[in-house]
């Protein structure tokens, strides 16, 4: 089942509409789901879709050929291209006869294996296939790669891509059509200790309860999720021990640069190279309190950005020795009958999961304004001299229009309370003139309880 990916896929059929050659490239992590969309998209279209592998050039040029002869109905027997220059002079002529898609996934695989492919795809684009309506995917995994030795200024296919996408998780409400027949509740967690990519949310079982199918998926050594981001750190990068320490200390409360140095004993100006990589793969994000300068602002915190990397360092990598030594449904039970996953679930990511609802409530015009930029607020409160925060943050810094928010991960929350805190701290960010207030909230209001001038969210209206 195809759910999600509305905007990429309008996006693919806008450029398939128009007239001459497109050429798209599309990266982000494995199992993001960057096969399944290319494959819906060209389910109704006439396409060759090659993978590449980590194999030679010979065997990557081999199985090419062999799509390409499928396609146009030619026997294998005629024998593989000679090289990349006559695969690429046949597609031209068959280009000019008729439009056809080629999409050519794991691109990075099938560079590594000829250092030349590159510029000789660059002066087919040129010299070629700009002259005739071919629509062409490049798409990869190896996110450094595609952004540097595709979509780089250095790279010889620089300039030539008419379109490009860089895809990322789910949010909490695609997600959630994966998780169709769980409750509110348990869609929230599942996406809070799973995440958003696809293919990890499609391991999730209907006929299990949350609890079942977090121990099964973390907690059991050969379930799907129990080694999944170790392995995906050994393939994407040289050091995993090192960013494992990196990630680690994070999940560890660790936030800021010299935080993280000091916990796993390096210098801070090493960790930082070594952070600016798990940013780049998305792993890691660094964030700054709204309304800062991140060019010169020194109050930036790491927070990791997958929910399935945080979850997983938090609860997996500590306990690994004893799961793997049998001990997997003792600490399981341990940890999820615990206050320990409830109050990870509160932070961070039920508040990503709340800004989230704030940025799709945003484009459905359903805020009280059109907000502009999204984000959270932590810094000193100079008239109580104590530090403070707002969980959530959006607003329209032209026309001074803020929302702010508190995010309650909670079975009872006293709304009073809460409201009457979040009106307290009118005097931070004092430039808006115009303030609403939001709370965010797993449980309902009481029914004496009116709130005045605040709007509660409750986990019921996040899927509305």
């Amino acid at each position: 089942m195809f759910v999600g990916r509305e905007k990429e896929l309008a996006t693919l059929e806008k450029l398939y509409s128009e007239n001459g050659f497109q050429m798209v490239v599309m990266y982000g992590r494995r199992r993001i789901g960057k096969t399944t969309l290319i494959s819906e998209f060209i389910t109704d279209k006439p396409s060759i879709f090659f993978t590449a592998q980590e194999v030679n050039d010979s065997l990557n040029l081999g199985q090419f050929s062999k799509r390409v002869y499928s396609f146009f109905n030619i026997p294998e027997s005629t024998g593989a291209f000679t090289d990349w220059n006559a695969a690429f002079d046949f597609l031209t002529q068959k280009a000019k006869e008729q439009r056809f898609i080629l999409a050519f996934d794991e691109f990075p695989y099938a560079a590594a294996a000829n250092r030349s492919l590159k510029s000789i795809l660059q002066t087919a684009i040129d010299h070629n296939f700009k002259n005739t309506g071919m629509f062409l995917i490049l798409c990869g995994s190896h996110m450094g790669f595609m952004e540097n030795e595709v979509l780089g200024y250095k790279s010889p296919l620089f300039g030539r891509r008419t379109a490009q996408m860089k895809l990322e998780g789910f949010d909490y409400f695609d997600a959630g059509k994966i998780l169709s027949n769980f409750s509110t509740e348990d869609k929230l967690k599942l996406y809070a200790c799973v995440g958003g990519t696809p293919h990890y949310l499609a391991q999730i079982k209907a006929s299990e309860t949350f609890e079942e199918n977090i121990k099964r998926l973390f907690f059991d050594i050969s379930g799907y999720l129990y080694n999944e981001p170790m392995m995906l750190l050994q393939q994407e990068l040289r050091e995993p021990a090192m960013y494992n320490s990196i990630i680690g200390a994070i999940a560890g409360g660790a936030s800021r640069l010299n935080e993280i140095a000091t916990k796993i004993g390096e210098d801070s100006p090493k960790v930082s190279k070594y952070l600016q990589t798990l940013i780049n793969l998305q792993i890691v994000k660094k964030l700054y309190p709204f309304g800062e300068n991140p060019q010169n602002s020194r109050k930036g915190i790491y927070q990791i950005t997958d929910n399935c990397y945080d979850f997983w360092y938090n609860f997996v990598f500590p306990n690994k020795p004893d799961i793997e030594s049998g001990s997997g449904d003792i600490i399981a039970d341990s940890i999820l009958s615990s206050d320990k996953v409830s109050s990870y679930i509160g932070k961070p990511p039920f508040e990503t999961i709340c800004q989230q609802y704030l940025k799709r409530a945003n484009r459905s015009e359903k805020l009280p304004f059109l907000a502009t930029s999204f984000g959270s607020w932590w810094g000193n409160d100079p008239k109580k001299k104590v530090q403070s925060d707002f969980d959530i943050i959006a607003a329209n810094r032209n026309d001074k229009k803020i929302i702010l928010g508190e995010c309650k991960w909670k079975n009872d929350v006293n709304f009073a309370a809460e409201a009457e805190k979040l009106k307290s701290k009118d005097h931070l960010l004092s430039e808006y003139k115009e303030r609403h207030y939001y709370i965010f909230s797993k449980s309902i209001p009481k029914k004496e309880y009116v709130s005045d001038g605040i709007t509660i969210v409750t986990t019921d209206m996040l899927y509305d």
